[in-house]
């Protein structure tokens, strides 16, 4: 399969590199687009054998399936740049890009194009993203199947109607960051305590990271905090105090501020 970036990040590159691993494409028939001042993105995919440029015309024309992978407000501006173009037509456009809805680029792409927006997150960097896909008007059910098929190289994707995209973007898009900050306020719990700040944070981290794969296996997380959780023990005392403390509804908060923040940013790009 030839695919294309226009954008040529690092979200680009994880995500070619995905591909690769995965059979999806061989390293020769991915092509990217880079910002003439980005030589680091442009020589990372030349190290990994594909074709960097700088120019978004000629990755529309090489590839069958268009990844547009630049920030919400180069989305229209690009792919005004590739209209025009007889190879944009009939052809799949990917969006990777926050808030630009599928209708907003349907106007801007052949009537022919069709096109598919995905939300992916950073952990599809190192193959362990979590991405959900929409449909546009003319995408068809195997557009949808051969876009979860790309994103899975990387992590997961899920299929959804677009107007669960803001609660998507707000939960798997932000949730890293929510993450992050749960690791790092369990890692100063354990300084506080005595720890070294080194071990502290490498016993969070991994914490974190096995509770997840246990979660991945199956199982609800409220019963899996129960069969940690002993009468009158330690887990019992710390997980009164988060609730006593509002953490639950802390983080509910988090993802619904979020989640209406999206929104305010959609009109931005309608």
């Amino acid at each position: 399969m030839k695919i294309g970036f226009i954008g040529g990040g690092k979200l680009a590159y994880a995500l070619a590199s995905g591909f690769i691993s995965a059979g999806l494409a061989k390293a020769d028939e991915i092509t990217a687009s880079c910002h003439p001042s980005d030589l680091v993105s442009a020589e990372a995919f030349k190290k990994l054998g594909a074709t960097s440029l700088f120019e978004n015309k000629p990755v529309v024309e090489r590839s069958e399936v268009v990844i547009v992978s630049v920030k919400p407000d180069v989305v229209v501006p690009a792919l005004q740049d590739v209209r025009e173009l007889a190879a944009s037509k009939n052809k799949l456009f990917i969006s990777v890009a926050m808030g630009v809805s599928t209708g907003t680029i349907e106007k801007v792409l052949p009537t022919e194009a069709r096109v598919i927006r995905v939300m992916p997150n950073t952990p599809a960097l190192v193959n362990e993203g979590a991405a959900a896909l929409s449909r546009g008007s003319r995408a068809t059910a195997e557009d949808a199947k051969l876009a979860a098929q790309l994103f899975r190289a990387v992590g997961t994707c899920e299929e959804v109607p677009e107007y669960q995209m803001d609660a998507v973007t707000a939960l798997s898009g932000s949730g890293p960051a929510y993450v992050y900050m749960l690791i790092e306020s369990l890692a100063d719990g354990g300084v506080r305590c005595g720890l070294p700040r080194d071990l502290a944070l490498r016993l969070a981290t991994q914490t974190t990271l096995g509770s997840a794969a246990m979660l991945r296996n199956g199982g609800h997380p409220a019963a899996m905090k129960d069969n940690v959780t002993s009468p009158g023990g330690s887990t019992a005392e710390g997980t009164y105090h988060l609730e006593k403390n509002g953490f639950r509804s802390a983080v509910i908060g988090a993802v619904m501020a979020a989640t209406e923040r999206c929104k305010v940013v959609n009109k931005l790009y309608q």
